[in-house]
């Protein structure tokens, strides 16, 4: 049985993982924010828990239902809403597409991963996602699952998705959520400009998210430390570095949402959540 002291070390260790992003994604930093509150399960530990990430609703309806439910059904909630996610993005997937993807989805990699489980044959085109690289950690993990991955550099994206003489396009777009709002969703940035190229040139764009992600409040973005993107200015330098991490896009670029409510339509999806809820 772990002490007191042992147990507010590691409440403050993963509370330090998940603001560095050495934890990343919506679903792991839940679980691990879950993992947390139950070692100092007070108030505080709550509110502190809930700062370290404003843009994830899911890290606070996951707190929020600690109280209520147990760990383990909460727990289980995450594995079967993975299933049923997977259920539907095999129906999607055709033989030989060639699907998009951006940053570092649990949801999305998983369901791709159980699609070449089960015998689909395509590729995936993903970005590398500056400046913390989270589409390397895509690549490496689709890779290892033996699906043919391509990376390219965030300012290809044009390139990467649409068909010209020099470049195949792609079939579809696959992005994950950090928040499903009532008018778009929010993901990480370059997602904006990926769902709107789709859109323009007719590729759909599915987002892969736990229901769990939505929420009826607006969300102030954020953004973090210009020492990831630059970490020594020149001396004397007056350059000012900006480095946004999330954006929204709208949900007239979003062909549908995808979650343990099955596929549906942006309006049907919050018509469904709106009523469970």
């Amino acid at each position: 049985m772990l002490t007191q002291n042992k147990k507010i070390k590691q409440f403050n260790k993963i509370c330090q993982d998940i603001k560095t992003i050495k934890i990343q994604g919506a679903r792991n930093i839940a679980k691990a924010a879950l993992k947390a509150y139950h070692l100092i399960q007070t108030e505080v530990s709550k509110k502190k828990l809930l700062s370290l990430r404003p843009t994830e609703p899911m890290l606070s309806n996951v707190l929020h239902r600690a109280d209520k439910e147990t760990y383990s059904q909460l727990i289980k909630h995450f594995d079967e809403s993975q299933q049923k996610i997977n259920n539907s993005v095999l129906k999607i997937i055709k033989n030989k597409d060639i699907i998009f993807t951006h940053c570092h989805s649990t949801n999305v990699v998983n369901s791709l991963i159980y699609a070449k489980k089960h015998n689909k044959k395509f590729e995936v085109y993903n970005t590398e996602t500056r400046p913390l690289y989270q589409g390397r950690k895509t690549s490496e993990e689709l890779k290892k699952a033996g699906i043919k991955t391509t990376q390219f550099i965030d300012a290809a994206v044009r390139v990467a998705l649409i068909k010209s003489k020099t470049a195949v396009g792609v079939d579809r777009v696959f992005l994950g959520a950090d928040a499903l709002l009532n008018n778009g969703i929010v993901n990480k940035i370059g997602s904006g400009i990926i769902a709107e190229i789709a859109y323009n040139n007719k590729i759909p764009v599915y987002i892969i998210a736990d229901s769990w992600k939505y929420s009826p409040k607006s969300l102030k973005l954020e953004e973090r430390d210009f020492h990831e993107v630059w970490k020594e200015l020149p001396k004397s330098s007056k350059i000012k570095v900006r480095n946004p991490s999330f954006e929204f896009v709208p949900k007239k670029y979003i062909k549908a949402i995808i979650s343990e409510l099955g596929e549906l339509s942006y309006d049907k999806f919050l018509k469904t959540v709106k009523k469970q809820n």
